[in-house]
């Protein structure tokens, strides 16, 4: 994932699904070899709900660039 993207994605957690910042901090750390996989390691942590993941994918496939 690159890093604009990245960035994008961490805002959208934080503005529009309300995410702490810690609990980004954590799942990037466990994927700190592969950012691409933060949403799901957000799920699997039970830092983000199954709704929450679905909105996060909706906002993935639309912001591909």
């Amino acid at each position: 994932m690159k890093f604009d993207k990245l960035a994008q994605l961490i805002q959208f957690l934080r503005e529009d699904l309300s995410i702490p910042a810690d609990s980004i901090s954590l799942a990037l750390r466990q994927g700190e070899d592969a950012p691409h996989l933060l949403p799901t390691i957000l799920w699997q942590y039970g830092l983000v709900t199954i709704e929450q993941l679905d909105r996060i994918f909706d906002w993935l496939e639309t912001t591909r660039t």
